[in-house]
């Protein structure tokens, strides 16, 4: 198989050699070269053209944001942030997501981890992922807010609710998604992204200000409402259930599926137990196949409308199409119509 070739971005000489020495041990990475800031950064990049960057975060000269700022603008390369998990960490990793990241890896105790190792495996698997990943997608401006499709005041609308779940490439995803759904929509929204502790609050904190609904992190027995997009957070698995006659969440600690904590199958699963209700499901990018058993056992339960993102926009394609394979979608749409799927699927 091809060799991965990858540029390790950091300021701190400590952790440029741990992250280089953890990718080398891997048979398809091959560490090409290291760099101190960002300005160093796109200086080699456009010397040893790299198959994929890892980018820490918070640098002098030219920090991380800037540099994925120029990568993105001058030669779109897949690239995996390497942050800290303080608050602005956790909001400039978000940021980054935003602008092109594939994805990100969290230093386990602050910018000058000891104990790196601990994340080493992850490291190694979101660079092999990213080296997947449709750089296309991630290079097509999309708009921040908009256009509504609202719903026929003259359709007959029973109680719904709409579920997503995505992985890789999911941040950026879901700004275009939730940015096109209607202020007026009637049904609330429950999303799983695979992301860890700490960061899924900015990430609904973020499209929050971008979206004309309400996105806000989800908290455990709230009652969910129309027109609110609900994120898990990080480390508990989101669930959906019915009592007396309203949807709440319910936050579930039982173990990671498939490595996943939260899990789009526990949040389908979930849906499965509630009747008298219309339900859309939604399946974006990223890898693997999270999300495909739980429709499955969602389909067997009744009035369900699954959707699942095209090839041609999705970041990974690894999670819609495992959906797709299976049989159990109906609709599949770039990404920039899954919103208007959305609204046509409560209203029919």
């Amino acid at each position: 198989m091809k060799t991965i070739k990858v540029l390790v971005v950091d300021d701190s000489a400590f952790m440029r050699k741990w992250i280089s020495d953890f990718l080398s041990e891997h048979p398809r990475l091959e560490v090409i070269g290291t760099a101190r800031n960002g300005q160093e950064a796109l200086e080699k990049i456009a010397v040893l053209h790299p198959d994929v960057v890892t980018l820490d975060v918070e640098m002098p000269v030219m920090d991380g944001l800037e540099t994925l700022r120029h990568i993105m603008e001058k030669k779109p390369l897949p690239v995996v942030m390497v942050s800290s998990t303080t608050k602005e960490g956790a909001e400039n990793t978000v940021t980054a997501m935003q602008y092109g990241a594939v994805d990100f890896v969290a230093k386990p105790s602050g910018s000058l981890s000891l104990d790196l190792y601990k994340v080493r495996d992850e490291l190694v698997r979101k660079v092999l992922h990213a080296s997947e990943a449709n750089i296309r997608a991630l290079t097509v401006r999309r708009s921040k807010v908009g256009p509504w499709r609202s719903l026929d005041k003259t359709a007959h609308v029973e109680k719904a609710i709409v579920a997503i779940g995505t992985s890789t490439g999911g941040p950026r995803a879901l700004e275009t998604v939730l940015t096109q759904l209607p202020p007026d929509l009637a049904a609330p929204v429950v999303i799983v992204q695979h992301m860890p502790k700490g960061f899924t609050k900015s990430l609904a904190n973020r499209l929050d200000a971008l979206s004309a609904i309400t996105v806000k992190e989800a908290e455990d027995g709230e009652v969910l409402r129309n027109g609110t997009a609900y994120i898990a957070p990080g480390g508990v698995h989101l669930a959906v259930r019915e009592e007396n006659g309203v949807l709440k969440a319910h936050f579930d600690a039982s173990p990671p599926r498939a490595g996943h904590r939260p899990a789009v199958d526990v949040l389908f699963e979930s849906l499965a137990a509630i009747h008298h209700c219309r339900k859309v499901v939604v399946i974006m990018t990223g890898m693997g196949a999270d999300g495909t058993k739980g429709l499955k056992k969602l389909k067997e339960s009744g009035d369900v409308e699954a959707i699942a993102e095209a090839r041609e926009t999705a970041v990974i394609y690894g999670m819609p199409r495992a959906a797709i394979e299976t049989g159990v979608i109906d609709v599949i749409t770039p990404l920039d119509g899954i919103a208007a799927a959305i609204v046509q699927s409560i209203g029919e």
